[in-house]
């Protein structure tokens, strides 16, 4: 697998490149937002991004939200901003997970190898392959949604394992943290913050393809639920 390292501290690009080669993947490096994205282009095999948010040139929020056009490749972002607020901003931009600088690099590592993880076998638990519930169609096999009248919707690993998550327990209610576990495999202080970004994500997409259906509905005070009308 390869992985694309971007950050205009070159010395931060040096140190996580050699974590990610002494783990056996290989390793391609820029030092802006429009390398980055020139890279993406001419090397079409590259598995994650680890990007920082501030960046010359073209910063990270702007690559995320380029790259989400047509792409779902797991993004990992870096930065030495770590309010809240500015993890939920890049979150919203598209990014899959966040660390805040200074960080260790062991910590990232971790984080890499769930996205690889999670893109690669799709963290959704056991359950139907097939699932029908409202106006979708859902694919644990293939990771593929449609609606009844056929069209496809493009989610990344994360939306899709919320929504398998909600679709194959219809009528019960999860938690944010409930759902950052189960999806996320990891623990988190802002599981909350994070799983309502990617929720809401999710629900734009089904609401676009099926004409505004409320598949997805929030219980207030709870988390979320899908129930089987």
């Amino acid at each position: 697998m390869k992985i694309l390292v971007v950050d205009d501290d070159k010395e931060i690009v040096e140190l996580l490149s050699i974590y990610i080669k002494n783990e056996g993947y290989e390793v391609e490096q820029a030092y802006n937002g429009k390398d980055a994205l020139t890279k993406l282009s001419t090397h079409r095999d590259i598995d994650l991004m680890v990007l920082d948010v501030m960046m010359p040139a073209i910063n990270g929020m702007e690559v995320v939200k380029k790259v989400r056009e047509d792409s779902q490749l797991p993004i990992l972002m870096l930065s030495a901003k770590t309010t809240d607020v500015d993890k939920i901003k890049g979150l919203v931009s598209g990014a899959d997970d966040y660390v805040a600088k200074p960080f260790n690099p062991l910590e990232v590592m971790a984080r890499i190898k769930s996205l690889l993880r999670r893109s690669t076998y799709a963290s959704v638990e056991d359950g139907p392959d097939k699932l029908e519930i409202g106006p979708l169609i859902i694919s644990k096999e293939s990771h593929e949604v449609w609606t009844l009248t056929n069209q496809s919707i493009q989610l990344t690993a994360l939306e899709f394992g919320i929504l398998y998550l909600l679709a194959s327990h219809p009528n019960r209610v999860f938690s944010a943290d409930e759902i950052f576990e189960r999806v996320w495999q990891q623990e988190s202080l802002v599981s909350a913050k994070t799983v309502m970004v990617h929720v809401s994500h999710l629900r734009d997409k089904i609401e676009e393809a099926t004409g505004g259906e409320k598949v997805i509905q929030t219980v207030w005070g709870v988390g979320y639920k899908i129930e089987d009308r």
